[in-house]
């Protein structure tokens, strides 16, 4: 049974020109691809700890600041998207105090949080005006971050880049939906407007997309790992708990070139997880994240371009149902 009752998106997220997220990808994602993305009408996403040092995330949160606040004025006819920034709310980020209290200095439209839902963190938030979209992989998890008090959900579905679920997308989200109405995005091999439509279709206000900005001329990716992505597909995706102690989806090639071999990986102690620490930045330095949905990744291309593309795929999805 799914819920009829329509709950409209906070502010923030109305009106974008496309139902997106661009999601924040640790290392990779900086101000430059942000305000790409936000200034061609995605929401754009980092993790506040791609700031290193963490003195750092306050001149790169003016930044973006400044530079959306200058294109809204160039363009009000078609003014920025919002943007996001992450937070590591798991024990072992020993940032999370500091870098809260310079989201809260330029009231950051919207923070999404992962591993871990916690009531003090979306208390903060809320306080200066944001919203909290926290990032799930089952249904348990869901309802603790919204009993916790988060405003909507990320549903992390099987097949999405980095860490990862094993849900199917049609599962979660329709065990989600039978409980709420409130703002859910979806994440899980999404890499055309099809699939953004079809994110819509199955009950999800916002499709979330990883792997394809990895291979934008903004992202702070090395050249082989863009390179990989594009020459890359589906079968080049391992999944595994090794590398940070949570389980991720990775390019095959990137676990080879480590000496390491992807059909045999060990299993890792969840315990051990630290998002603070230089381990955890050299696993995703070496080791490459990335989703299943490369497959429409042609190209290294700018962000406004392949954000360019979803859209008329977007529209011609949309076209073609109305067809039928």
């Amino acid at each position: 049974m799914r819920l009829e009752i329509p709950v409209p998106l906070p502010p923030v997220l109305q009106n974008l020109p496309l139902p997106i997220i661009g999601s924040p990808l640790f290392i990779i994602s900086n101000p430059k691809l942000v305000i790409a993305q936000c200034k061609a009408g995605v929401v754009g996403a980092m993790p506040a700890l791609n700031a290193r040092p963490a003195e750092l995330l306050d001149a790169w949160l003016a930044e973006i600041t400044e530079a959306l606040a200058a294109h809204d004025r160039a363009h009000p006819e078609r003014p920025a998207a919002p943007f996001a920034i992450n937070q590591i709310v798991h024990k072992s980020n020993d940032r999370l105090e500091h870098d809260l209290a310079v989201c809260a200095k330029y009231k950051v439209p919207i923070v999404i949080t992962s591993l871990g839902a916690r009531t003090d963190v979306n208390d903060a938030v809320h306080a200066w005006g944001g919203v909290v979209l926290h990032d799930i992989i089952n249904n348990t998890f869901a309802r603790k971050a919204i009993e916790k008090g988060a405003d909507g959900l990320i549903a992390v579905a099987a097949g999405a880049g980095g860490h990862a679920g094993v849900k199917s997308p049609f599962a979660l989200i329709q065990e989600i939906r039978e409980w709420f109405a409130g703002p859910v995005a979806l994440s899980g091999a999404i890499a055309s407007g099809g699939a953004v439509l079809a994110a819509q279709a199955m009950g999800a206000d916002l499709a979330y997309i990883g792997s394809a900005f990895i291979a934008t001329e903004e992202a702070r990716a090395a050249d082989s790992y863009k390179q990989m992505i594009v020459d890359g597909s589906s079968d080049d995706i391992v999944y595994s708990n090794l590398f940070t102690g949570v389980h991720g989806n990775y390019l095959k090639g990137s676990i080879l070139a480590a000496g390491l071999d992807p059909d045999n990986l060990a299993t890792s102690d969840a315990s051990q997880m630290d998002f603070a620490g230089a381990a955890s930045r050299k696993a995703w330095k070496d080791i490459w994240g990335c989703g299943q949905g490369i497959g429409p990744i042609k190209q290294v291309v700018p962000a406004h371009e392949l954000i360019e593309r979803l859209a008329s795929e977007y529209r011609a999805a949309r076209a073609r149902l109305v067809l039928t």
